[in-house]
């Protein structure tokens, strides 16, 4: 059960080793890989990151030349990126734990670094190892940041993947506790409520989590998900058909119409998340 704040793929922002420089425009598509700037590594740095999410191929490259004429951390980064944007998620995610053991940089950077290798561990079904870079970063990341609050909600994620629904919430409270308002987590709440059978806490969240948010798809989803348990069958049509109105080629969006199709098929079917 992912929550909607865990990337299907890896995100490479948030802080990063040039997070004060200014950045680069998107490359367009490219044959070639391009030689390093060594005139300008922030901007080969940012062209590097973005080409590791639209051509991994062409950064692994660019690193790789880059690393030889010097690059440092930050051209070890972006290969590490590249690597999971060409699937190595394992050696990815390996590089990128080793880079932020070794780091020089500050708390935040190094955090990042572990969230990554954590969102790389989980595109692998590796949840051990995907919690254990999370908790790493959440010992070093200061407390009541909005990165320690999202490094605390990937964690409840990775948690819940593992049925531990207990450490899940409480990762979602001590976030809630920086982030009361927090619609996204409230509704993941809900989610973890609804799978330890506990339906008016499941309810409660999701219903304050649309209060703050009327159109969050992952909300009407789980009150929908709510709604067919309760066996209310024409409400939990409702907010799904809203979901598929709202955002119709998500992911949300999908579980939605699965979901009307199989109560159409069986009243008595169940739900996905």
């Amino acid at each position: 059960m992912k929550p909607a704040f865990l990337a299907a793929v890896l995100l490479i922002s948030g802080p990063t080793l040039a997070a004060d420089e200014p950045k680069a425009e998107a490359p367009p598509a490219v044959q070639y890989a391009p030689d390093p700037d060594l005139e300008h590594p922030a901007y080969t740095y940012r062209t590097c990151l973005d080409l590791s999410g639209t051509q991994p191929d062409k950064a692994i490259e660019l690193a790789g030349k880059w690393i030889g004429l010097g690059g440092g951390e930050a051209a070890k980064h972006c290969q590490a990126l590249a690597l999971v944007g060409l699937k190595e998620y394992g050696e990815g995610a390996t590089r990128l734990e080793e880079l932020a053991a070794s780091s020089k940089q500050t708390a935040t950077i190094r955090a990042n670094m572990l969230a990554q290798a954590a969102q790389a561990w989980l595109l692998t079904d590796e949840f051990s190892r995907a919690y254990a870079a999370q908790t790493t970063a959440l010992k070093i990341i200061p407390q009541g940041t909005r990165q320690h609050v999202e490094i605390l909600l990937d964690r409840a994620g990775t948690l819940a993947e593992t049925g531990r629904y207990d450490e899940a919430i409480s990762d979602v409270n001590a976030a809630l506790r920086v982030e009361p308002n927090n619609p996204e987590a409230i509704a993941f709440r809900a989610s973890a409520h609804r799978m330890q059978g506990d339906l008016d806490d499941a309810l409660l969240d999701a219903e304050s989590a649309l209060a703050l948010n009327p159109t969050l798809v992952t909300a009407l989803l789980e009150r929908g998900n709510i709604y067919r348990i309760q066996k209310k069958l024409a409400e939990a049509r409702r907010d799904w058909l809203r979901v598929l109105e709202i955002d119709p080629s998500s992911a949300m969006a999908d579980a939605a119409r699965t979901n009307i199709e199989r109560m159409d098929v069986d009243p008595h079917a169940s739900v996905k998340d």
